[in-house]
């Protein structure tokens, strides 16, 4: 019991913690040995010619903002190219697009999903990179040019940017905690890249070289990650770009949060299923030990870790002599007691920070198992109702 107790608790901080610690240090001795990574000066005649994709479903209260951020990005005259699909949507999104000729515009009835949607619109590009953004995103002008000065490396087959999530001072649960998440996550991604390969992109914003790229089954749920690690399979890095990023607003609240992750971990469990060769080392031997660190152990076993390490403290706890033991158990109650206050006083609009990141914390772990039993009981649709964000 001992045993599993401490091999179990040894996974879950190696998850949440231990592998950002020890990712860290082999970044160093890598830099002792071969030096900080060098910057990338772009070119504007060496930059390759882009088109950048929008996937947009009634996206009628931000696809103008959209357009307007789009228009204003920053290449070289003649080498970039705008392309919005808004099949299926039923309000003014593609009447609002169409007023732009500067877009070409690819819209049909009927709605098939965003995947569908995206292998339609790489029918119609021809150029060498394809950048990805979703429709309720917004980018930095600088973005693409940060994102493509990495393509004159040969090695490099992805870039993915930098979610940022928009927070205030007066940001709820939802806001700070995602917000917190994805500045670790951000972090973890910097490392991931400068090591070797950052382990898939978010859909937010990222890009892959035109000729590598692969449709995915029409039922993918996280077609960005998968379409990101199809090229990492085939040898190619994929680069982090923090200069380049696209900034959303956060859920509206937990609850449509909630729903966003469940629907990612169920993704995420999908994608394992399909991506069963990355778990072979001597193919890919850093990749391998950097998917199963930072994604593999956060989408199937930690959490249920938690409830075994709790189940397992409290066994412990209450034999004779295991004072040590008790006061890991008191540890874990006033966790998980200060997650249930986040959660009563985010109910009550009253907003102390110092809860949120308990709070936020177990919901992610409650989405991953849910959306563990969503996918082996219910079909999981590539078809999804989007999460409500804040204005």
């Amino acid at each position: 019991m001992i045993i599993i107790f401490w091999l179990s608790l040894f996974i879950v901080f190696y998850t949440f913690m231990g592998y950002g610690v020890f990712l860290y240090f082999l970044v160093k001795i890598k830099r002792y040995f071969k030096g900080k990574p060098a910057i990338i000066t772009p070119i504007n005649d060496l930059l390759p010619n882009c088109t950048l994709v929008v996937a947009a479903y009634n996206e009628e209260l931000f696809i103008e903002e959209k357009i307007i951020n789009s228009l204003q990005i920053k290449y070289p005259p003649g080498k970039l190219k705008l392309l919005f699909v808004a099949d299926g949507s039923t309000d003014r999104t593609a009447g609002i697009i169409s007023g732009y000729p500067q877009i070409q515009l690819l819209h049909q009835e009927g709605r098939s999903g965003k995947i569908a949607a995206v292998h339609r619109a790489m029918e119609y590009v021809d150029t060498e990179i394809v950048v990805f953004t979703d429709a309720n995103t917004f980018l930095n002008p600088e973005a693409i040019t940060r994102i493509c000065r990495h393509y004159t490396d040969k090695t490099v087959g992805a870039v993915a940017g930098e979610k940022r999530v928009q927070i205030n001072e007066n940001a709820d649960a939802s806001a700070a905690g995602e917000g917190f998440y994805w500045k670790y996550e951000s972090t973890l991604k910097k490392w991931d890249s400068e090591l070797y390969s950052v382990v898939g992109a978010a859909g937010e914003l990222f890009s892959v070289r035109r000729s590598l790229y692969q449709d995915v089954p029409a039922d993918t749920v996280l077609d960005d990650f998968m379409i990101s690690m199809l090229i990492a399979t085939k040898g190619y890095r994929i680069v982090y770009e923090p200069e380049a990023y696209a900034i959303e607003t956060a859920s509206e609240n937990v609850s449509e949060e909630l729903k966003r992750k469940i629907r990612i971990a169920a993704g995420g469990m999908q994608s394992i299923l399909r991506l069963k060769s990355l778990f072979n080392p001597f193919k890919y031997p850093v990749l391998s030990f950097q998917y199963i660190s930072h994604r593999v152990l956060r989408w199937t076993v930690t959490p249920f870790l938690l409830i075994l390490v709790f189940i397992l403290n409290v066994a412990l706890a209450f034999e004779p002599g295991q004072a040590f033991y008790m006061a890991i158990f008191f540890s874990q109650i006033l966790f998980y007691l200060l997650a249930v206050l986040g959660f009563i006083m985010e109910k009550r609009h009253i907003r102390i920070k110092v809860l949120f990141i308990p709070y936020y914390f177990c919901v992610m772990n409650y989405a991953v198992l849910m959306g563990i039993i969503r996918y082996f009981t219910t079909k999981q649709s590539a078809v999804w109702e989007k999460a409500q964000r804040k204005a």
